[in-house]
């Protein structure tokens, strides 16, 4: 028993003696660092000292020498090579050629000869004079020069650091050695499991994992696995995620990077990092290699208006080469990411490079329930009130990534609750902080902006409900969040891929109700309709030019799409069509625009009692669901908890399926672009 203790206080021992040593590290660059600079700063000083020494040392003219040779002012002088080192008995002052007034006690000046009527008036002077021949002062030249050592040696020094810390030397020489991170078996494997949301994408990775595990049965046939796989899709989709995924369930060594750790600031970094990167892989097939954010390295060769960047570009031929380059027989699978595919060359997405392009999409509802089964896993939920089901159908048009974040709100605003476990008001509160912004409780509006944000967003809120085939409202509040002052949400009843023309020229009403209920109600306009407006126009624009909404220009496509100027092709858009017909695509647009205004406002008109009644639940509430709305719909008082008198009977209300969000004047634009 007392070798075992032994034995694990060693082990303990050893583990803080490792510890210690890496956190000595820090310690000790810090302490160094401030070695250097104190040596640095002391030598600096002493080095001003002596330049200081010889700046007293006046150069004065052969007049002013003999005037104080001829007073007698002269006690001493050394002659070197004909230059005159004199000490005067006592301080005299000088003029500077700067027009100052000096005080010096040593001087020079230079004999034009020596004779012996010079030294002779030296002896009669009673001048203590003595001749030497000239010498190199090493040591004035050394503490001049140390300084300018020192700050070499310290750049080193801090060189050494931040290229490997006390790795040695060697480290200043190793910028182009790949930075990839390697993941092995020894490490957490991420399986599929870990990935919910994307079953196609994994159905068309499961071939690539096959031919990993067991590559023979697939080169006994002839047939040739692709080399390279790209996963598309929006951020925050699991792409990374799902590259792991595959290493983890192909249980190889998976290397990671960005394409950004493959450019540097110097020429030929980056290609010597992909022949690094490519060396290491052949050295542990089979494995994957996986370069997330492709077009950071990938974009379009000779793009933009000077020709392009020379850096990336040799990085790009590098990697095609290197793709080119291995066979199938080495086994290696080279997976990739990118939200910007439009923007990749060409050559990548060849057959022999990048031969499948794997859309990982934004999940569907079962996609969403699937993600969040897997993220609450590592929270505390309290089942008995928390309906992962209606948290899905109320987040259509998420990705992963906000789902989680979603689940790590609710689990902060329960922790900050002091709450034992997450219940459903957690996630609501959390999903309305993540969709709307966060409240902004410090902002406080005046009695009169109150009212006008409540009868504009209650202005959106009633033409959405009369509007046939619009999304039910959700929700309404006053209360500014984010950059809004109020917020008029709708969810989908069902998933949308497609909108029709009604369904669009309804959600242009929508967007001007709140302008709508302003004029009638006060008979002004404010500022607070700006973004409708912004999103009505361009929804409108979209009709007209490209989705062929329009009556009066028929079905037609107006004006080729903006080029980015990085893709080395067109600068600005082109326009395909004439003045006559942009004047034209003008005035519909206009006209579209007034024509879902005055729709708005003939709704508005019909409804203005309820227009007032629910304003003035805003106004005293400041937030209504669509239980308040649907009572509100029938006529009656909204009842709060511990407001009521009677118990409340069971009423038929609006059926809601929460999907995804459409925020006061919705992103509908970004929706409807899909």
């Amino acid at each position: 028993m007392v070798n075992n203790n032994n034995a694990s206080n060693n082990k303990k021992k050893w583990k803080n003696k490792k510890n210690d040593n890496l956190g000595f590290q820090w310690k000790k660059a810090g302490k160094t660092s401030f070695v250097w600079i104190t040596i640095i700063l002391m030598t600096m000083y002493i080095s001003s000292i002596l330049s200081e020494n010889k700046r007293t040392e006046i150069e004065i003219n052969y007049t002013e020498y003999k005037n104080y040779l001829d007073e007698g002012l002269i006690e001493k002088a050394t002659i070197i090579d004909k230059i005159f080192h004199g000490e005067f008995k006592s301080p005299q002052t000088i003029d500077t050629p700067l027009g100052q007034k000096i005080d010096v006690k040593k001087f020079r000046f230079t004999l034009p000869f020596i004779d012996r009527e010079i030294t002779e008036k030296w002896d009669s002077a009673g001048i203590d004079y003595s001749f030497k021949e000239k010498t190199i002062d090493w040591t004035g030249y050394f503490l001049n020069m140390l300084p300018w050592i020192l700050l070499i040696g310290f750049w080193f020094f801090m060189l050494r650091r931040m290229k490997g810390g006390a790795g040695g030397m060697g480290n200043i020489f190793k910028f182009g050695k790949s930075k990839a991170s390697l993941w092995t078996s020894e490490q957490r494997r991420v399986t599929f499991k870990d990935v919910a949301g994307c079953d196609e994408a994994k159905e068309e990775l499961k071939e690539v994992i096959e031919f990993l595990k067991s590559p023979k049965r697939f080169q006994k046939l002839g047939a040739k696995v692709p080399k390279g796989a790209l996963l598309v899709g929006q951020p925050g989709t699991g792409k990374t995620l799902l590259a792991r995924a595959v290493a983890g369930e192909a249980g190889v060594p998976f290397y990671s990077l960005s394409g950004a750790d493959f450019v540097e600031m110097f020429v030929g970094v980056g290609a010597s990092r992909v022949r690094d990167l490519f060396e290491q892989a052949k050295k542990s097939t089979p494995c994957i290699i996986f370069i997330d954010e492709l077009d950071a390295v990938g974009r379009q060769r000779g793009a933009g208006i000077g020709g392009g960047h020379d850096e990336r570009e040799q990085t790009l031929n590098a990697l095609l080469v290197e793709m080119d380059g291995f066979d199938n027989s080495q086994n290696i699978i080279v997976v990739a990411a990118t939200n910007r595919p439009d923007v990749l060359d060409a050559a990548l997405l060849r057959p022999g490079r990048f031969d499948r392009q794997i859309i990982v999409d934004v999940p569907d509802y079962n996609g969403r329930l699937g993600i969040l089964k897997v993220h609450t896993k590592k929270v505390v939920l309290n089942k008995r009130k928390v309906n992962l089901s209606s948290l899905a159908k109320g987040t259509p048009g998420m990705v992963g990534a906000d789902l989680e974040n979603i689940v790590n709100e609710a689990a902060l605003l329960a922790a900050r609750s002091k709450k034992k476990s997450i219940d459903m008001d957690d996630f609501e509160e959390a999903k309305d902080k993540v969709i709307m912004g966060v409240q902004r409780k410090s902002m406080v509006l005046s009695e009169k902006e109150k009212e006008t944000t409540a009868y504009h967003e209650a202005g959106h809120a009633i033409v959405a409900i009369r509007t046939e085939g619009a999304d039910p409202v959700h929700k309404i509040t006053i209360i500014p969040r984010g950059r809004a002052l109020g917020v008029t949400m709708q969810l989908p009843m069902d998933e949308k891929h497609g909108y029709s023309k009604p369904y669009v020229e309804g959600r242009l009403a929508i967007l001007m109700g709140g302008r709508a209920a302003e004029m009638l109600i006060f008979d002004e306009m404010t500022t607070g309709a700006g973004n409708d407006i912004e999103q009505a126009t361009q929804i409108a624009r979209k009709m007209v030019t490209e989705w062929g909404m329009s009556d009066s220009l028929g079905p037609m496509t107006f004006g080729k799409k903006s080029e980015e100027v990085f893709l080395g092709r067109d600068i600005q858009s082109n326009k395909d069509y004439s003045e006559e017909t942009a004047k034209m695509i003008d005035e519909e647009i206009s006209n579209i625009i007034r024509h879902a205004q005055g729709k708005s406002e003939h709704i508005l008109k019909n409804d203005q009692d309820l227009l007032h009644s629910m304003a003035k639940a805003l106004l005293k509430h400041e937030t209504i669901d669509s239980k308040d709305i649907d009572r509100l719909l029938n006529g009656k008082n909204i009842i709060r908890r511990g407001t009521l008198t009677k118990p409340r009977k069971k009423k038929k209300i609006l059926s809601i399926n929460s999907k995804s969000p459409q925020i006061n004047s919705i992103n509908s634009v970004k929706n409807m672009e899909k």
